[in-house]
């Protein structure tokens, strides 16, 4: 059975909350038989449109239940389900001719051309059709739950069934009328049987539903065997019911009818409850694939854009570095030696954009990334170097106090340098449309709380306004309109990944303060990574 399947009544297993449910369920008819045998003598007065309503509810109980398990079927092709689905498809059917052939309902002797044996011979036809079917069902599955497989197609499969069970359930019904004469009398006149009853009718209807419930009990696995053996419970106890009685419209009459509607109500009710509840979740698992797929695409949009943004500066300094380079060589004589330092720069800015691409790719990695000792400070002077050319442009000062640990901070450097150089072209963004003041970038590092490490990026813009200050880390949200909203975003994941955290601080018109704290990883596991949890006191 494939694994689509394992999720269908006939292979989950049951909860023990179901287990409680129907062991309770059996106790209470268990309960209702023993309350109801001392008044078997109790005899009241016919309601003629009991039957119809009562059998109608029968019909559509037991129809919906085959529907359903048909349904099953389609899925998982099993010979099991569809012996199970005709059962219940034949004691659906032959309902409607015993509803129409009971006497004084529809016509004084029934409709049909019925006689005075014939509604009790369906009664008997319908209660021999649920037992043999759940014997079936029950052999042709083995005690873990699997279940054969049929090799047509499972609408010709139902379809061949259904022919068969309507082509059973019409013969039946020849037999019982035409045919009656050929069965033994039961009924001695409309409203009580003979002796027959009690000797040859119900005591092969108890037998096999015993036989059926002790099979199913060795062999049950799965949600629909419990609740099949609910079902046969229920039908044993009303056939017991029924045996003590030989009068229509007695009390105990009158409950072994509400037992039936008790044992066609059980299976029905536990699919459409599990299938509405396996529908509930795969649409709520559909949507959310939906939405995942959705948010991926709108985050690998706007990864890609922020990416951009990143590599092109080092793409840019690449181009500059090298036109510049091209220039050297066509000079007469060429300066070699400035080729050589130019040649240097575009490697550096190269292996710089690869590990730009490497560090925000490691963010959506399921591997931690590869941690090794790293100075902060050396990070900071670089990212100035790299952008030195932006910050002449932007007419921007640069003023640094670096005074963090040289040693005990564990990290990917990759990574580090990118929040570093994303924070401070922040800056360079929120400054360059200030004129009314020196422009100004401040950089300082020092040592922090537990042996950390503290970086704070200021510049003198205009601020974070308050109404998005709560939401310019968020992802996709954006103050720039050439902006991705990915940039602080992918700094604080940055940053979690370190275990540390990254927040601002406004002083009003005259610029913010973006505040990193890295803790101390002083120690390792040996392999470069850095460990979760301090080591072992001695």
């Amino acid at each position: 059975m494939s694994n689509d399947a394992s999720i269908l009544l006939s292979a989950l297993p049951p909860r023990p909350g179901q287990r409680r449910l129907a062991l309770g369920i059996a106790v209470a008819l268990l309960v209702a038989l023993a309350v109801t045998l001392p008044l078997r003598d109790v005899q009241l007065a016919p309601v003629r449109p009991f039957i119809p309503v009562v059998d109608t509810i029968l019909f559509l109980n037991d129809f919906i239940t085959a529907a359903l398990l048909a349904a099953q079927f389609s899925v998982t092709r099993s010979r099991a389900l569809l012996v199970l689905a005709g059962g219940y498809l034949f004691t659906s059917l032959i309902i409607v001719p015993h509803a129409l052939t009971f006497p004084d309902v529809f016509a004084p002797r029934g409709l049909l051309g019925a006689g005075l044996q014939s509604t009790v011979w369906l009664y008997i036809f319908w209660h021999l059709g649920i037992p043999p079917a759940i014997i079936a069902y029950a052999l042709l599955k083995d005690r873990s739950g699997r279940l054969g497989t049929v090799a047509i197609a499972p609408a010709q499969a139902i379809a061949a069934t259904a022919l068969g069970v309507m082509l059973m359930v019409a013969f039946l019904t020849w037999l019982v009328t035409a045919g009656a004469n050929a069965l033994p009398p039961i009924m001695v006149d409309a409203m009580h049987a003979s002796d027959v009853w009690h000797r040859f009718a119900a005591p092969p209807i108890l037998a096999l539903s015993v036989a059926s419930l002790g099979l199913l009990w060795w062999r049950r696995a799965s949600v629909l065997d419990l609740w099949l053996l609910v079902v046969l419970w229920a039908w044993l106890v009303e056939t017991v019911l029924l045996s003590t009685t030989a009068y229509r419209y007695s009390l105990v009459w009158y409950a072994g009818r509400g037992f039936g509607i008790a044992s066609s109500c059980f299976v029905l009710l536990v699919l459409l409850s599990e299938s509405t509840i396996l529908y509930a979740r795969l649409a709520t698992t559909d949507l959310a694939r939906r939405r995942e797929r959705e948010g991926r695409m709108m985050t690998m949009d706007a990864l890609s854009a922020s990416m951009a943004h990143d590599i092109n500066q080092p793409l840019g300094a690449i181009v500059a570095n090298a036109e510049a380079g091209l220039a050297l060589l066509a000079r007469q004589p060429a300066n070699t030696d400035a080729v050589r330092e130019v040649l240097g720069d575009v490697v550096g800015d190269a292996h710089r954009a690869g590990r730009i691409v490497a560090s925000i790719r490691s963010i959506f990695m399921a591997a931690p990334p590869t941690r090794e000792p790293i100075d902060l400070d050396a990070i900071v002077r670089d990212v100035i170097a790299v952008l030195r050319r932006e910050l002449d442009a932007h007419g921007i000062v640069v003023r640094t106090e670096l005074r963090a640990p040289p040693r005990g901070l564990l990290g990917n450097r990759a990574q580090i340098h990118q929040v570093v150089l994303n924070l401070a072209t922040n800056a360079i963004d929120a400054m360059a449309g200030t004129e009314a003041r020196t422009r100004s970038l401040r950089i300082t590092t020092a040592a922090g709380e537990s042996g950390g490490v503290v970086l704070r990026v200021a510049d003198s813009g205009p601020g974070v306004a308050r109404s998005v200050a709560e939401r310019i880390y968020e992802p996709f949200f954006t103050t720039r309109a050439d902006g991705t909203g990915m940039g602080l975003a992918i700094c604080r994941a940055m940053v979690a990944a370190h275990g540390g955290r990254l927040w601002h601080t406004n002083a009003g018109t005259s610029g913010a303060t973006f505040h990193i704290y890295l803790p101390a990883l002083p120690f390792g596991t040996g392999d470069g990574r850095a460990r979760t949890e301090p080591p072992p006191a001695h």
